[in-house]
């Protein structure tokens, strides 16, 4: 049987928005309503982690260090209906370095979600805009894309390029997050290997991928995105949670509307 995994990569160290007493993917970040009807705060990464759900995973695997046991004992062994693994990233090598961790765990015919846990994007359930069959980065519209990787595509959505932090971006259309195939995890994971896992970016390696005659497609069905890892953006993240759009909440009710009608 199939699985979809989240993968969560949280080893970093934060170092934009030190001093903290705890890991940054646990900075508190709006609030959630638990089950005895208590307003409570609501950590960064739970964001990512609950988008992940609305988006179809059943599996979420955290990529921490060793330092970050702080994240095991937040989130335990389940989140939800999702099933909580980790893996160690002993050192900070890089995003591609931290993603691959998820290779053993992941089997080909599994679907992997990726995306950034100090992150809060909108629509909340975007990811299920994203294709089972293909890799394929959930694109967000943003004022200043030479602080992100944005993705240049042609007018079908097949990415030409992803401009890694460049200056002069040809796109203010960038990747929040990202879904693929686990065979084309495994795939990805392989020509990292063949490049001497030089690539520290998953824009890179994606660049080295479609170079080598591969396909990687980006879907606009970003509205929102906020990066929490600088004390502006955190207090964007913050004005966008008290803000009247598209809320979490919201679409947390209509992903169980749309469940229960599908169990009727």
């Amino acid at each position: 049987m199939s699985r979809v995994w989240g993968i969560v990569p949280a080893a970093g160290q934060g170092t934009r928005i030190q001093p903290l007493a705890f890991s940054k993917e646990l900075l508190p970040v709006g609030s959630r309503v638990d089950e005895s009807g208590v307003e409570r705060p609501r950590a960064v990464s739970e964001h990512l982690v609950e988008r992940m759900l609305l988006g179809g995973a059943d599996r979420i695997l955290f990529v921490i260090s060793p330092l970050k046991s702080d994240i095991l004992r937040y989130y335990g062994a389940s989140y939800g209906d999702a099933a909580i693994a980790y893996a160690v990233q002993e050192r900070a090598a890089g995003l591609c370095d931290a993603i691959f961790r998820a290779v053993p765990f992941v089997a080909p015919e599994d679907q992997v979600l990726v995306g950034l846990p100090d992150t809060v994007w909108f629509p909340a359930g975007a990811l299920r805009e994203l294709a089972d069959d293909r890799l394929s980065f959930l694109l967000f519209p943003v004022e200043r894309p030479e602080l992100f990787d944005a993705v240049d595509t042609d007018a079908a959505g097949r990415v030409r390029e992803v401009q890694v932090k460049r200056h002069g971006a040809a796109t203010r259309w960038i990747w929040g997050a990202f879904k693929m195939p686990g065979a084309t995890l495994h795939a990805l994971h392989e020509l990292w290997e063949a490049r001497d896992r030089q690539d520290e970016y998953i824009g890179t390696l994606v660049n080295a991928w479609i170079a080598r005659g591969n396909a990687a497609w980006g879907v606009r069905a970003g509205s929102s995105y906020v990066d929490t890892g600088t004390l502006n953006g955190y207090r964007d993240a913050s004005r966008l949670l008290d803000g009247p759009s598209d809320t979490l909440g919201h679409a947390l009710r209509e992903i169980g509307r749309d469940t229960a009608g599908e169990k009727a």
